[in-house]
């Protein structure tokens, strides 16, 4: 049995409440030196909160953390860093109108007589960025960079302060196989430097991967602490769920229909530099069948969604939906024309935070006739349909479809989402990395519910970093690399292994899909 000193943080008893909501129900966890440490739960069981009171973000009701063996109070993250906690956030806490350096450095800037010295700062997070193979432009703007770079600025930032005890909530959710090759590796490293790791996650892959032990939560309770070692991946699925867990996907044969989405050439210039971000695309979807482009994060996959969308403007090349150019459409025209999108970005472009649940869920159809009348919304119809959705898609809630949205948990607004845009049941879904940060029991659902609207005849586009996802739910996959697509892929014909030399440019097929009539 280890020592009460073999511990370097104590979480004991802990109770954290909100409205409506016990989300940390006398919770203990105990975190070894040196040890990787997972924590594992469905959407909403508690980990992100139990990980901001370490953080000291929120204060819990009850409870005492200890440090090395002493009590500590930590009312705020200032606290934490002076204590060697730091944390990257599932969502990051990034200025986007700053640039990646200034990012990493504020609160913790490098001066000499009053004056910022930041030629000294840029120099140690290169050498950080060297170290740790994490590449990213020091000079960019946040808000110009994918949400995968934005992931490493946070992991730099927790770096550059050099942290010795690291929360990583939901590191991996936005990154490529490589990348979480390489962050696998990275905290290992960290591991045997001696630093304290807290990993949450829903990817029992990278548990079994990378964890000494793991810490079960289900409903805001300690189901257990398990050695990795000593248990399969089913057994810990069973824990979180309370159920069996289907890890496999279903699937009968595709019965393509009609074309739906047809691109041809198209071209969408990039924010970063002065090259395109796609080049030249073309492609279609029809009905009947879930079309998935594959591809390492930062190669035109987003600018190519954000085209279709509406949300970039293109330069070249045209997009036809059902047959009708929409390739200038505004984004409600497309909307209404019939696209549904479950964006990349969900607080940017999913969500309206401040919102409640249920205004979100009516976001793009408060003015169908049976939400409003005369002009005045209908609120008794609003909230019977947000009910409605809130049970079938199992969108957890402190307060129901009051909810707002800024305060539930990540995967629980994922799911609001994807159940909205899943209920309007347009001809084309795009689907962009729809299972991110959820849970093995909600990708399972998910999962289901996309073959069943490629079953009832809708067009699919769906755009994942996640290949086990690629390789199982789609029935062709495009890859795209550097704003092009270097090749078309039949899943039960290719492997892993083909896809990710053409993810990497080491292979290319000239004759592919680029070339379209």
């Amino acid at each position: 049995m280890p020592k009460e000193n073999d511990y370097i943080i104590e979480m004991l008893h802990i109770t954290k409440e909100f409205p409506g909501i016990i989300a940390n129900d006398d919770i203990t966890l105990q975190l070894r030196r040196g040890e990787i440490h997972a924590l594992l739960g469905e959407n909403g069981a508690g980990k992100s909160t139990l990980m901001s009171v370490l953080f000291g973000l929120y204060q819990p009701e009850k409870g005492t953390i200890k440090k090395n063996g002493e009590v500590v109070k930590i009312n705020d993250p200032n606290d934490a860093t002076a204590l060697g906690i730091g944390m990257v956030h599932q969502h990051f806490k990034l200025v986007d109108v700053f640039s990646v350096l200034d990012n990493i450095i504020l609160g913790a800037e490098t001066t000499k007589f009053g004056f910022l010295q930041k030629k000294e700062a840029k120099k140690q997070v290169a050498a950080l960025c060297e170290k740790y193979g994490l590449k990213v432009d020091l000079d960019a703007k946040v808000e110009d960079i994918t949400v995968g770079m934005q992931q490493r600025v946070e992991i730099l930032k927790m770096l550059y302060r050099d942290n010795e005890i690291l929360i990583f909530d939901e590191p991996t959710a936005v990154l490529t196989p490589q990348e979480i090759d390489d962050l696998m590796e990275i905290m290992r490293g960290f591991a045997k430097e001696g630093k304290s790791i807290l990993f949450i996650t829903h990817k029992l892959n990278e548990i079994m991967a990378v964890s000494d032990r793991v810490t079960v939560l289900r409903k805001g309770k300690c189901i257990g602490t398990v050695n990795t070692a000593d248990v399969t991946k089913q057994e810990l699925s069973n824990m979180m769920v309370g159920r069996p867990v289907q890890l496999e996907i279903d699937k009968d044969e595709a019965k393509p229909g009609e074309t739906v989405l047809e691109v041809r050439n198209l071209t969408v210039p990039s924010k970063l530099h002065k090259n395109n971000a796609v080049r030249g695309v073309s492609f279609d979807v029809r009905a009947g069948e879930i079309v998935c482009i594959a591809g390492i994060d930062g190669n035109g996959q987003t600018e190519l969604v954000h085209g279709i969308t509406g949300l970039d403007r293109v330069t070249g090349g045209s997009i036809k939906l059902c047959g009708k150019d929409i390739t200038h459409s505004s984004v409600k025209k497309r909307n209404d024309s019939g696209v549904s999108h479950i964006p990349e970005d969900r607080h940017k472009h999913g969500l309206v935070l401040s919102g409640s649940l249920e205004e979100n869920l009516v976001l793009q159809s408060f003015n169908d006739k049976r939400f409003q009348k005369m002009g005045f919304i209908r609120f008794g119809e609003v909230r019977k349909y947000a009910d409605e959705l809130i049970d079938r898609f199992d969108v957890r809630s402190g307060q129901g479809a009051v909810t707002t949205a800024r305060s539930m948990s990540g995967g629980n607004q994922q799911k609001a989402i994807i159940a909205r845009e899943i209920d309007r049941q347009e001809p084309l879904l795009i689907a962009v990395q729809p299972t991110r940060g959820l849970d093995v029991g909600a990708i399972e659902f998910i999962h289901a519910r996309l073959v069943a609207e490629r079953d009832r005849g809708a067009a699919i586009l769906l755009v994942s970093l996640e290949l086990d996802e690629v390789m199982s739910l789609s029935d062709r996959i495009l890859v795209m690399y550097e704003g092009e697509i270097v090749g078309e892929f039949d899943p039960k014909k290719t492997t892993s292994e083909e896809l990710g030399l053409y993810m990497s440019g080491a292979k290319r097929d000239d004759g592919g899909a680029n070339n379209e009539e």
